[in-house]
């Protein structure tokens, strides 16, 4: 073979092998290349689906908690509260030995502080919150969101139904929309905002719990010498220091007033939280604005007895029966001018059924004089209704 023949196959076999070079440096090359082809789209989908989550955190829920926590306050009150203490002297074994010389147990008083959660209803400085939070204050001071303090008048309290207004002084304050509470859904989103331990006091914003409606229209007529009627339930935790303060829809808007909770005998919320129906403290606050206190020095006239098995073979009528037995009318009272008589047995008054003395007190105390109280009577085997109006005293 001679020179040349032998330059040309060396030539083919260095291209052959170079050709074959470059073809694995494009093979180990091309993963590489397949990432960075799709570096720039990944990227995109991460940041487009960040932008969702950061939307999504942003609901209908921390818009109202937006809304409604400015109008949230805090309650501080001072009371002097009155205590007798036991004096040993005071006692009959030392009255036996020492002649009879009883002496008084001595009183002291205490000044109290306690705290609560109340709300702004006007721009003018009104608050509503609950009675029990002021009970017989000397004393009560409001903080606002903004850290400012104000000394707080109290226009009006009702200790029936738990309901309290104060005024401070100012203008311009954040307040918050009073919804419709016979509009509200079972199952429906609710925010209860407040002063739960205190905890207001430290950064001047309301503490935030969330939950549904749980039931409506529950009545608790006698519940410490209180009445509650058509309450609200909701698990949104409601704890010491919540009271006074606003239960809201999704809409920012107040629908009751949070007021106790169920424990089962524990300390706090256990998720079944009540709250005073804010139709109702619509129609308290307004009274309590305008004549400072709710009015109902009124007198029925008629006394009431049980219906026992001896008073139900008396009258004639069957042991089944519930109701309470009129015993005495006073002459020209609101009763006698009603055409109530002696011996008529009361089943129901204002729709509500009668069966003892303490549920027909349950539902005259609430009314105001002037009102009209209809009762349903049972008098010689038939039914009878009678409109008692309620006169002023």
């Amino acid at each position: 073979m001679n020179r040349l023949a032998l330059c040309v196959l060396v030539s083919l076999a260095l291209g052959s092998a170079c050709a074959e070079r470059r073809n694995d440096d494009r093979s180990n090359d091309a993963p590489e290349a397949k990432s960075s082809r799709f570096a720039a789209p990944n990227t995109l989908y991460a940041q487009s689906k960040g932008d969702d989550i950061s939307s999504s955190r942003r609901n209908a829920i921390t818009n109202a908690v937006a809304i409604a926590s400015p109008a949230v306050v805090g309650i501080n009150v001072t009371e002097i509260r009155e205590y007798q203490y036991y004096d040993p002297f005071a006692d009959p074994f030392f009255d036996y030995f020492f002649g009879g010389r009883r002496r008084q147990s001595p009183k002291i008083q205490q000044e109290i502080k306690s705290l609560g959660s109340g709300f702004l209803i006007s721009a003018d400085g009104y608050i509503i919150t609950n009675a029990h939070v002021i009970g017989n204050a000397t004393k009560v001071v409001v903080t606002l969101t903004d850290g400012t303090k104000h000394d707080a008048r109290i226009i009006g309290s009702d200790d029936l139904t738990d309901i309290a207004l104060l005024k401070i002084d100012g203008a311009n304050f954040p307040h918050l929309k009073l919804g419709n509470s016979d509009d509200v859904i079972v199952g429906e989103w609710v925010i209860a905002l407040g002063n739960p331990f205190g905890l207001f006091e430290i950064n001047d914003k309301p503490t935030v719990t969330v939950g549904v409606i749980s039931s409506v229209g529950l009545n608790f007529p006698n519940l410490d010498g209180r009445s509650y009627r058509g309450m609200i339930q909701t698990d949104a935790a409601i704890n010491s220091g919540n009271s006074g303060g606003p239960l809201v829809n999704a809409n920012a808007e107040v629908i009751g007033v949070n007021t106790f909770i169920y424990t089962g005998g524990g300390q706090g919320s256990i998720g079944i939280g009540f709250a005073i129906p804010i139709n109702r403290v619509k129609q308290i606050a307004d009274e309590l604005r305008r004549f400072g206190k709710i009015d109902r020095s009124f007198k029925t006239g008629i006394s009431v007895q049980g219906l026992n098995r001896g008073l139900a073979r008396y009258f004639g009528v069957g042991e089944d029966m519930s109701g309470v037995v009129i015993t005495n009318i006073e002459k020209r009272s609101a009763g006698d001018k009603a055409g109530l008589k002696v011996g008529d047995i009361i089943v129901e008054a204002n729709g509500l059924p009668i069966a003892t003395e303490q549920d027909l007190i349950n539902v005259v105390r609430e009314m105001r004089a002037g009102d009209i109280l209809r009762l349903k009577v049972f008098r010689e085997r038939r039914y009878i209704t009678a409109d008692v109006r309620l006169e002023k005293t």
